[in-house]
């Protein structure tokens, strides 16, 4: 079905609550169902990262602003308030797609300033989420990158990654990819993650990486207490990731920031009411597992690890848990970036 012959609605540049003058155009289309995309030409393309971040990297690049995966958890939610939108419906449904994208970061990479520091992307929402397929704005993104002499990273779950291979295998400058995988059990991820491709698929995407001659990190983030942190779940699952050719992976327990924390409780207790409390023993009133469950995971975890051969050191997380060189630190990166919205 045509892209251009669905219902468009001219906006005099505003979205709900907030006026944003780049907007072009809002989308909405059966194959989207339930979904309105609001097309911007955006003034900037790099997001700058504050130095007081601990993150490894000072750049990044989101094409999109929420996220059609739905993960009930999704760290990056809290960012939709940037855009005074909640941090539930509006971002699996209230798209932002800054369409020219890549012609803004050619344009800021060529500056005469630009030092060719490292760019993530994946930090906030992901690149390669369904709507990619329409858009493709990552050919672009990723050509103004390697053309400008850019080293880069990509983290996603979105398997249409794997049509960009090509461009990827043929840079010549750094690039790092990772994969996120978490739940094997496909009737809990397609309830945590009811937009995202099955484990089985991104497993797949690893091995696609792998036979481009790339290497690939796979992200087990996040584990859910009670849900995803048993030693069988995580036993089959590093066995299978190393199967699928991934030279390590790094194991997050989950964290729920505002706007995350509210989302994945509701579900909880319609889910699993039964975990509740537990869940409250955990996180109190923070966003992160306390201390001693965060210790329990790394002890369970960093046998399991070694078995399968995914424990290469890259740099040590506090509590003993395995991270990698940027993708481990990206998923708080977002929680520490305002966006660049225009």
């Amino acid at each position: 079905m045509r892209w251009d012959g669905q219902k468009l609605e001219q906006d005099a540049g505003v979205l709900p609550g907030l006026e944003l003058a780049g907007l072009v155009r809002t989308v909405r289309t059966p194959e989207f169902a339930g979904v309105t995309f609001h097309e911007i030409h955006a003034r900037t393309a790099l997001s700058h990262v504050p130095a007081a971040s601990q993150v490894p990297f000072r750049w990044t690049v989101n094409p999109m602003r929420g996220c059609l995966h739905r993960c009930v958890y999704c760290f990056a939610r809290g960012t939709h308030r940037y855009l005074d939108l909640d941090a539930g419906e509006d971002f699996d449904t209230q798209i932002v797609v800054k369409t020219n994208v890549a012609d803004v970061l050619h344009a800021e990479l060529q500056r005469p300033s630009w030092t060719r520091e490292h760019v993530a992307l994946g930090t906030n929402t992901d690149p390669y989420q369904r709507a990619e397929g329409r858009y493709r704005l990552m050919p672009g993104v990723i050509d103004a990158l390697v053309g400008s002499g850019t080293p880069f990273s990509i983290l996603t779950k979105g398997t249409l990654l794997r049509r960009d291979l090509p461009l990827l295998a043929d840079a010549d400058v750094p690039v790092s990819l990772a994969v996120s995988v978490a739940v094997l059990d496909d009737e809990l991820q397609q309830r945590l993650e009811p937009g995202t491709p099955t484990a089985r698929a991104r497993l797949d995407l690893v091995r696609a990486i792998r036979d481009a001659g790339l290497p690939v990190h796979v992200m087990v983030a996040p584990v859910l207490p009670w849900l995803t942190d048993s030693t069988d779940h995580l036993d089959r699952l590093f066995a299978q990731v190393a199967q699928a050719g991934a030279q390590r992976a790094t194991v997050l327990p989950l964290h729920l920031r505002p706007g995350a924390r509210e989302w994945f409780t509701a579900w909880l207790e319609r889910e699993r009411p039964d975990l509740v409390a537990a869940y409250r023993r955990v996180y109190g009133d923070g966003s992160y597992a306390h201390r001693e469950y965060r210790q329990w995971l790394a002890r369970r975890v960093a046998p399991l690890l070694a078995r399968h051969g995914l424990d290469r050191p890259d740099g040590q997380a506090a509590g003993g848990l395995r991270w990698g060189r940027r993708e481990a630190l990206a998923h708080d990166a977002a929680a520490q970036v305002q966006p660049s919205l225009f």
